[in-house]
C-alpha cells in the first residue's frame, strides 16, 4: 500500500488509530518514521502532515544568495514519506494527552498509544507591523518565506546603494546563523556589481551579540569588521513602513526602550518564531514564552505524559532549531521510544549538539558545532573557528545529498558518511 493510498483511505473515516502517530512530515518526523521502521518494521505508524511537498530550508540561503535554483530545495512529499507508513494529510488542531488523541481540520478523531510531536515552528509574520503587506516588494524580503528566497536574491541583484537592513528577532529562530549568512551573501553580490562601495550594511538584532556561542563570537566580530558592517545589538524590528521605506525598531540600552526609525533602501527580515498555536494552546506546552512542547532535554520524552516525544522546531529542547540537530536528535528519540514501548529504562541522551554552517562569503563557511554548554564540537579535527572553503563545499554540495538520500531515509550514521565523502 502506498503512502498516497493510505491518504485516501484514512481521510474517509472520522475516528482512526494508530499505534504510534507522528505529527509532522517535515525533517524531524520523517527522520524518525524511517529510523523507527528500520529498528521494527512492523510497527504501525501514522505521518500527519497536511503539505504535499516537503522543503531543504537549510539550502534557502543558498538561494537568496543566487547560487542555487528554488526549485533544488523541493522535492514531493510522497517521495520520502517511508513507504510502510501511512500518510493523513490533514491539520492536527487539538490535541487530547489525557485521552491520548487529537482532532484534525478535516474533523478526524486519531488515537494512539504513542505520540511523536514535531510540526516545525510557526513564523510570526503579524508580530512585526505592516510586514506581510510589503513582503515580497520595494525591497522587503525574507529566506523563511516559502519562494521568498528567490525575491531576495532579485532584490540584492537590483540594490543600488543606500541602506541595506538585516534583522534578527527577539524569539527563537530556526537557523540562528541564516539572517546574517544571506548579509555576508549579499555584501560579496554588491561588491563584484559595482555598488558595495554605495551601501550601507547594517545587522540589527535583538540580541547583544553577532552570536549566540560565544566561541564563535570573535570570528564573527572579525568578519563584521573586514566587511565593514555596522552590528546594531539590542535592535528589534516592530514595524515596516513601505510607502515611507522606513523600518521601526525598539532600541533597549541599559533596561530603557526607545523607538528609532531607520530608512531603508532593502531589508532582509527574519520574523519572530514560536511554536505552533495548536501546541501553545494544548496542554503538551511548556509554561513561558514560545509555548515549545515540554520535554526532557536529554531523552525527548514528555515531562508530564511518557508516552509522548518530541523533537525538531516545536520542542522545548534548548538548543539551535536546525536540521543538524534533528540528525542527532531523531535516533535518542527512536531508542527511548523504543525502550518505553518495550517498558526499558530509557538510556539514550542527547548531549545539545547543532551545527550552524555559518556562510561568510563565497567559498567561505565557518562549522559551527556545538553542544548544551555552548562548547564547541566539532566533527573534524580542525579549528571549527576559522572560514574554510573545504566547509563551503560541504554546505553547498555535502549536506544536501546527505540530506535527501541518507538522513530522511533512516541512516543513524550519516555522521561517517559525510566525513567519508569529505575525505575523497
Amino acid at each position: 500500500m502506498t503512502a498516497l493510498q493510505s491518504t485516501a483511505e484514512t481521510t474517509s473515516k472520522s475516528s482512526i488509530s494508530h499505534q504510534i502517530v507522528i505529527v509532522g512530515g517535515g525533517s524531524a518526523g520523517i527522520t524518525v518514521a524511517a529510523q523507527l521502521h528500520k529498528q521494527e518494521q512492523s510497527l504501525d505508524i501514522l505521518i500527519i502532515e497536511p503539505s504535499n511537498q516537503h522543503y531543504y530550508q537549510p539550502g534557502w540561503t543558498l538561494v537568496g544568495g543566487g547560487y542555487i535554483p528554488f526549485e533544488a530545495t523541493v522535492q514531493s512529499q510522497e517521495k520520502y514519506i517511508p513507504s510502510d507508513t501511512t500518510w493523513l494529510q490533514d491539520t492536527v488542531i487539538q490535541f487530547d494527552p489525557d485521552n491520548n488523541s487529537l482532532r484534525t481540520q478535516k474533523g478526524t478523531r486519531v488515537a494512539y498509544d504513542y505520540l511523536v510531536v514535531c510540526p516545525g515552528i510557526q513564523i510570526d509574520w503579524d508580530q512585526i507591523k505592516g510586514l506581510k503587506d510589503s513582503l515580497g516588494k520595494g525591497g522587503v524580503c525574507s529566506n523563511y518565506a516559502v519562494e521568498g528566497a528567490t525575491y531576495t536574491w532579485e532584490t540584492i541583484q537590483q540594490f543600488k546603494g543606500g541602506n541595506a537592513l538585516f534583522t534578527y528577532p527577539a524569539t527563537p529562530i530556526k537557523c540562528a546563523g541564516a539572517p546574517q549568512k544571506i548579509m555576508y551573501l549579499a555584501e560579496e553580490a554588491f561588491d563584484r556589481r559595482g555598488v558595495r562601495r554605495k551601501a550601507n550594511i547594517s545587522y540589527c538584532t535583538a540580541t547583544g551579540k553577532i552570536f549566540g556561542v560565544d566561541a564563535f563570537v570573535p570570528a564573527l566580530m572579525t568578519v563584521i569588521q573586514r566587511k565593514g558592517i555596522n552590528l546594531k545589538t539590542s535592535h528589534n524590528l516592530k514595524e515596516i513602513h513601505s510607502s515611507e521605506k522606513i523600518a521601526v525598531f525598539e532600541v533597549k540600552t541599559g533596561g530603557e526602550a526607545e523607538t528609532i526609525s531607520i530608512p531603508y533602501d532593502m531589508i532582509h527580515v527574519t520574523p519572530p518564531m514560536s511554536a505552533p498555536d495548536v501546541i501553545k494552546q494544548s496542554p503538551l506546552s511548556v509554561e513561558g514564552p514560545g509555548g515549545w512542547v515540554d520535554v526532557d532535554k536529554y531523552t525527548t520524552q514528555h515531562n508530564r505524559y511518557p508516552n509522548i516525544f518530541s523533537v525538531g522546531d516545536a520542542s522545548s529542547l534548548p538548543t539551535s532549531k536546525t536540521a543538524a540537530a534533528i540528525r542527532r536528535e531523531a535516533p535518542v528519540l527512536v531508542q527511548n521510544l523504543m525502550a518505553y514501548i518495550n517498558q526499558r529504562t530509557l538510556t539514550a541522551k542527547y548531549n545539545g549538539y547543532s551545527c550552524c554552517p555559518l556562510i561568510t562569503g563565497y567559498k567561505k563557511t565557518i562549522l559551527a558545532e556545538f553542544d548544551y554548554e555552548g562548547e564547541p564540537y566539532p566533527s573534524f579535527p580542525l579549528d571549527p573557528t576559522l572560514e574554510r572553503t573545504s566547509m563551503w563545499m560541504l554546505k553547498r554540495y555535502v549536506l544536501p545529498w546527505v540530506y535527501w538520500n541518507r538522513m530522511l531515509k533512516g541512516d543513524e550514521h550519516e555522521g561517517n558518511i559525510i566525513r567519508r565523502l569529505f575525505a575523497q
